[in-house]
């Protein structure tokens, strides 16, 4: 059974920082592309970033470029999202995807002073 557990949401200021985390079982993580989506109050989800199963590729919506940061550790089946210089459209429920099918139950943030 696939399960994909994101962590590290919270509220943060206009200009912090969050790490989110999601700690994937349930099939070969080392295998698989990963995603980040976030859904805000009243749009449709939208792609955050991607990354390939062995890391050597990564894609960024060009609304996070330059703040968000992907990656995983394929030895902790885990993969994160560095979020950097947070503004308050970054507001939004976070979601881990795997193999564009798969998805967790998402991590809210919030960026508001």
């Amino acid at each position: 059974q696939v399960q994909l557990v994101e962590s590290g949401g919270g509220l943060v200021q206009p200009g912090g920082s969050l790490r989110l985390s999601c700690v994937a079982s349930g099939f070969t993580f080392s295998l698989a592309p990963m995603s980040w989506f976030r859904q805000a109050p009243g749009k449709e989800r939208e792609l955050v970033a991607n990354i390939r199963s062995d890391a050597g590729s990564t894609n960024y919506a060009d609304s996070v470029k330059g703040r968000f940061t992907i990656s995983r550790d394929n030895t902790k089946n885990t993969m994160y999202l560095q979020m950097n210089s947070l503004k308050p459209e970054d507001t939004a429920v976070y979601y881990c995807v795997a193999k564009s099918r798969y998805w967790g139950q998402g991590t809210r943030v919030t960026v508001s002073s």
